[in-house]
Order: C-alpha cells, then structure tokens, then sequence
C-alpha cells in the first residue's frame, strides 16, 4: 500500500520509522516548514523531515496544506497518515483519499493536541493509542484499532512520548495490513464520553505551592520540558529543572523555603518538595546545591 505521510516531531518521526520498515511504500512525506530555533534562531529542520531526507523519502514543506491540494493530488498514493502534524485538514483533502490518524490517548479521552501532558498532569497509570480515521472534527472519527499503555512513575512527557510512538508505529502497520486484508472495521466513538484538552503556554509552567506535592511533581513530569516549570521568588523567575516529593521528610507553610543549603526543600499542601535542578535569571540550570551556593534569598520571600 502506498502512504502518504504528514507529521512533524519526535513522535511522528517513530511512527514514521515503523513504516518505513514495513511492507508498505511511503511515497512522501508532508511536514511543516524549517522553523527557527535555539538563541541564534537558525532555520531547523523538523524531525520527520530530518528522517525523511536519511531515507531518500521526498519531502513537502507547505506553510498552508489546505492552500496545496492540487500539488498534493498530483502524489501518487493510496492512503493518508497523520502522525501530530501541526496543522488541521481540509474537507478536500479528507474526502480526496481516506485518512488515518495515530493519537497518543485513548480516544474519546484527550482530544486535542496535548494528550500525553495531559495524561501525565492528571497523574493518569494508563494511556494508550489510538488509530482512527480522520474527519473534520477534531480526534472524531471512527476507531480502528486502540492499545492502552501502562505509565511508569519515572515517565515523563520525553520518554512516554518515545514510547506511544512506538506503540503507534506498530499499530500503524497492523492497520495497514487490516485495510490491505479487506478485515477493517471501524467503531465510532461515543462523543459524550469526550474530554478536551489545550494547547500550552508559559504560564501552565508556574508551580503553585498550594497544591499537593504529588501534583506539583506531576506537573512537572508532565510541563517539564515543554513550556518548562518555573516559580516565583520574590521578583525573581526560578526556572525548575527537577523536582520530586519531599513530603515523607519535611512539612511547612505552602511555599515557605524550608531548607536552602545542601537541598533546596519547599513547603507545599499536606508535605513539600525538593527542587533538584534550578536557574536563576539570566543564569545556567544548576544542580541544587551549586544554585543554592550561589543565590541569595531576600529575607521573608516565600515561593
């Protein structure tokens, strides 16, 4: 069968490998455009780009999907897959070839674009993928195939990212041999069992001390990365860059400093935390102690 494939990061790029490695033909790739990145903002390529370009698989970078339909029509394939492309699809183009989509949740659970920081924030032991077809609607349509995962204490959205993707690369080629076999059956979904979740920002990073240290360091498995976790000191933005539960040792007013010497604990609801990694502003992410070597605490500043 031949595939036309759209994603864009990390986990697209593993769904993409598992194809690549299966009976089916990848005719081409669609992702978005090189974006700038790091403090010089050089132009980078996207990871399923970089991977395509290994491969010797052509590669289509449109700004626009929708605005290139008739550059697409001229792609000789069979079969559409998304894999977190980044950009929401046309009716022209879901109703010119049939679409699969591979999403990291159990569908009708998580739609949206955030589902693995979602199930990791909500502090979630499964998750799982689903491969459905795509509609309109955003993560609406019918279901092919669904295989729950397990979430270790230790995942974060890193690693549990790694992981779906090669759970959904397999289920993708299984789907592909469905299809290809003629025993596909899809299954709608039941809409009044949808939750949503939202895209990101700076702000969701803040780490608010009046919650329950399991929640903070749920947080930060889930935002430690992407948008990153950070408190505030006074004037000061602390960037976080390691965290857990303290509280089977130490127990204090939310957000007072309780320690700042060789470990840096804080207090929170029913317990605290240790902050492992920090940064001060315009500083590096150092180890505790280094930070706490170095950064002078206004007096009476709780976080």
């Amino acid at each position: 069968m031949k595939i036309l494939f759209l994603g864009t990061p990390l986990f697209a790029r593993i769904v993409l490998k598992h194809l690549v490695g299966s009976k089916h033909k990848v005719v081409g790739v669609i992702t978005q455009p090189d974006r700038p990145a790091g403090r010089g903002h050089k132009l980078v390529a996207s990871e399923v780009k970089k991977y395509a370009l290994a491969n010797d698989i052509p590669v289509y970078t449109f700004e626009k999907v929708n605005k290139s339909i008739d550059e697409i029509k001229k792609i000789d394939y069979d079969y559409a897959l998304t894999a977190s492309f980044g950009q929401i699809l046309s009716e022209e183009f879901l109703s010119y070839k049939p679409c699969l989509n591979v999403h990291p949740s159990i569908l009708p659970k998580y739609r949206g674009s955030t589902p693995i920081q979602s199930a990791l924030y909500n502090g979630d032991s499964v998750t799982g993928v689903t491969i459905m077809k795509m509609v309109k609607e955003v993560d609406a349509g019918d279901i092919l195939l669904q295989s729950e995962y397990k979430i270790e204490d230790t995942d974060n959205t890193d690693s549990l990212m790694v992981s779906l993707g090669e759970v959904g690369g397999q289920m993708a080629v299984e789907a592909f041999d469905l299809i290809e076999s003629g025993k596909v059956k899809f299954v709608p979904q039941d809409g009044s069992k949808a939750t949503f979740v939202k895209l990101l920002g700076k702000e969701d990073g803040r780490l608010d001390f009046n919650r329950p240290a399991k929640d903070l360091v749920n947080q930060f498995r889930a935002y430690g990365t992407r948008p990153g976790c950070y408190m505030v000191l006074g004037d000061d933005i602390i960037k976080v860059g390691g965290l857990r539960d303290a509280s089977s040792e130490f127990n204090g007013k939310n957000g007072q400093v309780l320690l700042a010497k060789k470990r840096f604990i804080i207090g929170c609801q029913n317990g605290a935390v240790e902050v492992l990694y920090a940064q001060a502003p315009s500083g590096k992410m150092l180890k505790a102690q280094d930070f706490l070597n170095g950064y002078r605490f206004k007096e009476g500043v709780n976080a």
